[in-house]
């Protein structure tokens, strides 16, 4: 296990990119608190956690359906954008590359899922901007310490959208397509 230096740790602490700070406008504080356990817990909202959700807040709630749906297929969605990654950067695992050793690659796959996890809270809760500018500071002087690849990452949240969007029916992308857009810019803002 890569043993990181109280810097990394410290960043890590900090890097938290989700933020509610801008639902109070659009949903209650029970429905926000429920979005905020689960991004404390770095978990997926739960059946129960939409439902609640949704009972809240019935008026901001009509794709809490997709949520659950990309959350059940977050494995299968992180994989397909893995594979793209890996076949336009198979060097990158290699020795000498960005995601070497596999300690590496394994963190970026996380990063992977967690970014999946943060775009479902936007998408349950109808918020295209879900993201807190602090929190992404932090992750980009994350990122520069670790040297992680930012190409690489970039083009993983890219598949990322295009692996969930074409598990949705046709006429849910174009909807469902800014709360990946958003990540995907703030993420590029990095480099």
């Amino acid at each position: 296990m890569t043993q990181f230096n109280e810097t990394v740790k410290e960043l890590i602490a900090k890097a938290r990119i989700v933020s509610f700070a801008e639902w109070e406008q659009s949903h209650p504080k029970a429905a926000i608190a429920i979005f905020q356990a689960a991004d404390d817990a770095s978990r997926y909202l739960s059946d129960e956690d939409l439902m609640q959700i949704q009972n809240l807040s019935p008026d901001n709630s009509a794709l809490i359906p997709v949520a659950q749906f990309l959350r059940d297929r977050a494995a299968e969605i992180v994989d397909e954008a893995r594979e793209t990654v890996l076949a336009t950067y198979p060097e990158i695992v290699q020795p000498g590359g960005g995601l070497y050793p596999p300690e590496r690659a394994q963190a970026c796959w996380r990063d992977f899922w967690h970014f999946l996890c943060c775009i479902t809270y936007g998408i349950a809760g109808s918020h295209t901007r879900y993201t807190s500018s602090t929190g992404l500071h932090y992750m980009n002087l994350l990122y520069q310490e670790l040297q992680v690849p930012l190409d690489a990452m970039i083009l993983g949240l890219k598949s990322i959208k295009a692996a969930s969007l074409k598990r949705c029916e046709p006429n849910q992308q174009e909807a469902l397509a800014p709360y990946f857009d958003h990540l995907i810019t703030q993420l590029a803002a990095f480099q």
